[in-house]
């Protein structure tokens, strides 16, 4: 059931009341008993917060790169440094293979 805050406009007394939906609203303040009571509107009081409601829930696969948690595309390392390293890498086992190779000459 919700929670309904009223206030007076003749004493300005405010008060909650957990009510039904379909329950009247109340009639009489019960500070002064005057009959100028009226509904205010107020702010709900829920809150969807914490890690894993919405991705467990609600997220699509396709939305992973949305997730800036998880770092997304920006957060990866760029790949300029990978293939520089890697290239005088096979330059230098090249020749350790062709030195190790034995010359071809028959000895009869």
């Amino acid at each position: 059931m919700p929670i309904y805050a009223f206030e007076c406009t003749q004493c300005g007394h405010r008060f909650d009341r957990l009510q039904k939906l379909s329950d009247p609203d109340p009639d009489t303040c019960p500070s002064c008993g005057q009959s100028t009571v009226k509904r205010q509107i107020t702010a709900p009081a829920f809150r969807l917060a914490g890690s894993g409601w919405y991705e467990t829930d609600f997220k699509k696969d396709g939305d992973k790169k949305r997730n800036l948690a998880d770092g997304g595309e920006g957060a990866k390392p760029s790949g300029d440094a990978k293939p520089a390293e890697s290239a005088p890498a096979k330059a230098e086992s090249t020749p350790a293979k062709t030195e190790a190779k034995p010359s071809s000459t028959p000895s009869a």
